[in-house]
């Protein structure tokens, strides 16, 4: 009865509007008129009465002039800004508020439940609100109607845009993949929280997904384009269910590859040595990150050396980013936000490195409470403090981090062990403030600090600072920039004190500053550009020696100074080609100058660089250029859908580096070189091709993927046997210049949530170098390629949790890799009646193969509301096994036979119990 009379009803509003005819003309003038009274003098001019709610007129006004217009025309003029339309039946005009009379009835309107199948949740029908409402009552986003309601849009698209914030502290949310519930559409925010989604007209089901947030629903009715703010809760429940995860399927949908991102909440459950919760460390269980062995400092990414990484912290540049010889990362968790790997697909904006790019963000801080997390462990304390500054709008976010192995040290009965040193300390504040929506400033500051002694002679200390403020400028929903300043400086000493008459104090720094502009323009639904520039100037120390003690007799001696100007333009685009192809175009072009005051030696052709080949030494003056070099960098990738959760993937980097790093040790150590490219030493160069399948399984909460790469290296910088690096100032002639490849196969599976959830993967990996010339004494294992010393083919990683209830799981980690390669002697013989040793060809032969086994257990606390802090306790054993993984081989003469000795790190299994809390 009810679906009769409704239908008689729209059949009389129908015979009506075909009826109304009266049409007159009218002239008025409207300078600033409040709406109503506008609508009234309209009544008095014409022969119509208006039929409308007072509340739709609040603060609206109309500026025009009318002569001799249409009544019609005047009306759709005034109306014309706003939400309402108009309906003409015979003297009678009635307004409605974003809704339009149609003359037939969308079909399927009066569908029986059981027996007729209801419109589709995307639909192009004209939408009824009323009926929408009261029907759908399950959806927590209340009904948001966005732009005017009009006759004849109903097969357009439109888009949506916004910004999604976290409902506790109102900060941007990155990395929210934001859809409809069929996924059919499909969009992600950006590193402020923007998004911007295109929707077709009519009715749309939208849902949010990241990690740590609960997802919200919302539906939208799209009549034209506009804006939309969301805000997600976090969800707390799901910490200690995701190990390491990346944003919802967006390794399906996007078009990078290689990319991974790590937030620090969901990695609190891993063992790690000493139970320090450790982000970088995390991040080598991954395929393609690997280090030279347990407690190495530096990563190796896709057959790349150490120094190929670009390591940021809130876009400054960490060049040490451990402590403690590399047990712990320079980085304190508790500050940190989030982690992004590159390892292929780099972005156009960064440069400067060959192989990865990590991009540490430190998370803000909270806006509308003091809140804080600490810890306590065996070797170390840390803690974390956000205090509001501005309710809403502005925090401070500080941490401070230090150990106390210096204490247990002392207090041990070895007395060569009570004589050793080893301590470090960090320090972090991050200010951030936004003004209004459009503009916000932060300022990060950065301090970190490393102390030991491994004998009783010398004393080794390094040092982190680094300085980064950023403006983020938002011009339209469109477009926004960010303008950039960071300076970072990393220096290191050593002091040595064992004959008063040899004692000494070295020291070495690197100091850059670099300007940036980033710029970002949706230009279409299917283009999104970025584009930028950015100068960076380097200033390098390379060493310095003065005597320590008045009895010392050690001369003093400064190696000149370097400088380096290393500047970069860079354009992306974004373009969405089709549903199933989308496309990340972007070109960068980098330049880099050599620059005085500097004297550079030029040497004989065909011949090998030392002293009695030197034919001229060029002086510079300073700020003059010494050698120029630069070129345009490829990124492009591509990705093409298979399926909603299904796609393949391929991408091409070109990148260049101009900054080296010179080491003699197997892994990175605190006092290597860091070296600018010159007259005499070329750049780095690497080419990198990549393809990949990537697939889910959303009903399992699963992740598949398999990456195979293959990476080409120029003018690597590798050093003669017996170099001398230190205090040389021709170290170019104990230099060698030579060409790289790496390949591999990666394979990845995830599980992010349920009650057993983590990650496998396993890695086939090769990483070679070439030293090939025409001169013998600059030529490596007769030129051909050979293994370098972070080749490991195998490499396997296994991270799980099993959650026993809401409070209770255990963790366990096992990882697998083949030994890395050594150079073994293999024979001697007698030269000039001395006994020579005769060795392999360099890194013929490979150490013991590496395996571990950890296990922990961990109790959070319980989930009362009311309480001081909220607790968290790791138990772990690290090493449960025992295994005796070797480090290093080497080799010692002892009564004319060579023995042959390794080293290890942990030999035994390490215990350790950590206590969190948060507040």
């Amino acid at each position: 009865m009810k679906n009769t009379i409704l239908g008689f009803l729209f059949f009389l509003i129908s015979i009506s509007s075909v009826l109304g005819q009266n049409n007159p003309e009218i002239s008025v003038v409207f300078n600033n008129t409040p709406l109503k009274e506008a609508i009234l003098q309209v009544e008095e001019l014409s022969d119509f009465h208006f039929f409308f709610e007072e509340e739709w007129l609040v603060n609206q006004f109309v500026t025009e002039r009318f002569d001799n217009k249409k009544l019609f025309e005047v009306l759709s003029e005034i109306f014309e800004e706003t939400t309402l339309n108009f309906y003409i039946s015979d003297n009678t005009i009635v307004l409605l508020n974003n809704s339009i009379v149609y003359s037939t009835l969308p079909s399927g309107i009066f569908y029986e439940e059981e027996k007729v199948t209801p419109p589709s949740e995307t639909t192009n029908a004209p939408i009824f609100r009323e009926e929408f409402v009261s029907s759908e009552a399950s959806h927590k986003g209340k009904l948001v109607t966005i732009g005017k309601q009009k006759p004849n849009t109903e097969n357009k698209f439109f888009t949506l845009s916004g910004r999604i914030l976290n409902f506790r502290d109102n900060t941007p949310v990155p990395n929210v993949a934001v859809s409809t519930t069929d996924r059919s559409r499909y969009a992600v925010t950006d590193e402020n929280g923007f998004y911007s989604i295109t929707l077709p007209y009519g009715l749309n089901k939208l849902e949010t997904n990241i990690l740590g947030f609960s997802q919200l629903y919302q539906d939208v009715i799209m009549y034209g384009n506009g804006s939309l703010n969301l805000s997600v809760a976090e969800n707390t429940e799901t910490l200690d269910e995701v190990v390491v995860a990346s944003k919802r399927d967006a390794n399906v949908r996007d078009a990078v590859m290689g990319a991974t991102t790590i937030n620090i909440e969901e990695i609190k459950t891993i063992p790690l040595v000493l139970g320090e919760r450790d982000i970088l460390k995390v991040a080598t269980t991954l395929p393609g990150i690997k280090t030279a062995g347990e407690g190495a400092s530096g990563f190796n990414v896709r057959g790349g050396r150490a120094d190929q990484n670009l390591i940021l912290l809130d876009d400054a540049v960490i060049y040490n980013p451990s402590h403690f010889l590399g047990f712990f990362s320079a980085v304190n968790p508790f500050t940190t936000g989030s982690l992004e790997v590159y390892k292929a697909s780099i972005p156009a904006e960064y440069g400067g490195r060959l192989s990865s790019v990590f991009d540490i963000e430190t998370k803000p801080g909270n806006t509308e409470k003091v809140a804080g997390e600490g810890s306590i462990g065996p070797i170390t304390a840390n803690l974390s403090i956000e205090v509001p500054v501005v309710e809403d709008k502005a925090s401070v976010i500080a941490g401070v981090r230090a150990t106390y192995s210096d204490y247990i040290l002392k207090s041990l009965d070895e007395e060569s062990l009570k004589n050793s040193e080893a301590s470090f300390y960090d320090a972090i504040v991050k200010y951030k403030h936004a003004f209004d929506k459009d503009n916000t400033v932060q300022g990060t500051f950065y301090y970190s600090k490393d102390r030991f002694s491994i004998t009783s002679d010398s004393v080794f200390g390094y040092s982190n600072r680094l300085v980064s403020l950023k403006w983020d400028h938002r011009f339209s929903d469109k477009s926004r920039a960010d303008l950039i300043f960071v300076n970072s400086q990393y220096e290191y000493d050593i002091e040595y004190e064992a004959d008063a008459n040899e004692n000494f104090e070295f020291g070495y720094k690197l100091n850059e500053s670099q300007l940036k502009l980033n710029l970002n323009y949706a230009l279409s639904k299917k283009h999104k550009l970025s584009y930028g520039i950015s100068s960076k100037l380097y200033g390098i120390d390379p060493g310095n020696v003065s005597p320590l003690g008045d009895n010392s007799s050690v001369e003093s001696k400064e190696i000149q100074r370097e400088r380096g100007l290393e500047s970069a333009i860079y354009f992306a685009d974004l373009f969405e080609v089709s549903d199933k192809l989308l496309l990340d175009l972007g070109i960068r072009f980098s330049m880099f100058s050599a620059m005085g005051e500097a004297t550079q030696n030029v040497y004989e052709d065909g011949k090998p660089k030392s002293e009695s080949t030197i034919t001229e030494v060029r002086t510079y003056g300073k700020n003059e250029t010494i050698k120029t070099y630069g070129g345009p960098e490829y990124r492009f990738s591509a990705r093409y859908l298979l399926g909603n959760d299904y796609s393949i993937k391929a991408g091409f980097n070109r990148t260049i580096q101009y900054l080296h790093l010179l080491s003699t040790n197997t892994t990175m150590s605190p006092t290597d070189i860091w070296k600018l490219s010159d007259l005499n030493i070329e750049p780095q160069r690497a080419d990198q091709y990549s393809i990949g399948v990537f697939k889910n399984v959303i009903d399992q909460d699963l992740e598949f993927s398999v990456e195979g790469y293959y990476k080409r290296m120029n003018d690597l910088l590798d050093y003669k046997i017996g170099a001398q690096l230190i205090l040389n100032e021709d170290l170019e002639t104990e230099l060698l210049q030579g060409n790289g490849k790496a390949y591999g196969v990666e394979f990845l599976v995830k599980k992010t949530k349920g009650r057993l959830n983590g990650y496998f993967g396993y890695s086939y990996s090769r990483a070679m170098i070439q030293l090939d010339s025409e001169l013998n004494e600059e030529r490596v294992n007769n030129g051909e390629y050979f293994a370098s010393n972070y080749d490991k083919p195998h490499d396997f990683s296994l991270v799980t949790n099993y959650r026993l209830t809401k409070r209770y799981s255990f963790s366990a980690n096992f990882t697998y890799q083949t030994g890395r390669p050594v150079t073994y002697p293999i024979g001697n013989f007698v030269f000039a009646g001395e006994e020579q040793v005769l060795y392999s060809d360099r890194n013929q032969f490979r150490i013991p193969d590496y395996y571990r086994l950890d296990l922990g257990f961990n109790i959070e606390g319980n989930h009362k509301k009311e309480k001081l802090a909220h607790s968290f306790i790791n138990i772990s054993v690290y090493n449960v096994l025992g295994r005796n993984n070797p480090y290093s081989v080497f080799f010692v003469n002892e009564e004319g036979k060579i023995q042959a000795y390794q080293t290890s790190i942990f030999s035994i299994p390490v215990p350790t119990i950590t206590y969190n809390f948060k507040f």
